[in-house]
């Protein structure tokens, strides 16, 4: 099930999105949802990235070394 939305754009990047949809006959749709797909990973990764900094700034978690690591899952 997919669900709709609406965003505003700038002329410019609108005007280039058509462009492209219409040079390589792909829709402007498939586009943008490639686009916010590849970016919402990438926000993904730096949120869990900034909240497990945090998490270590805040004597919540530990690094452990390698050694470390790997002795623990022979428990």
């Amino acid at each position: 099930m997919s669900k709709q939305t609406a965003i505003r754009l700038p002329d410019e990047t609108y005007e280039r999105l058509q462009a492209l949809a219409a040079k390589t006959g792909r829709t402007a749709t498939f586009y943008m949802r490639q686009a916010i797909e590849e970016y919402l990973d990438d926000l993904e990764d730096l949120y869990l990235a900034e909240q497990a900094t945090l998490r270590l700034n805040r004597g919540e978690d530990q690094v452990l070394s390698a050694e470390e690591f790997w002795r623990g899952l022979d428990d």
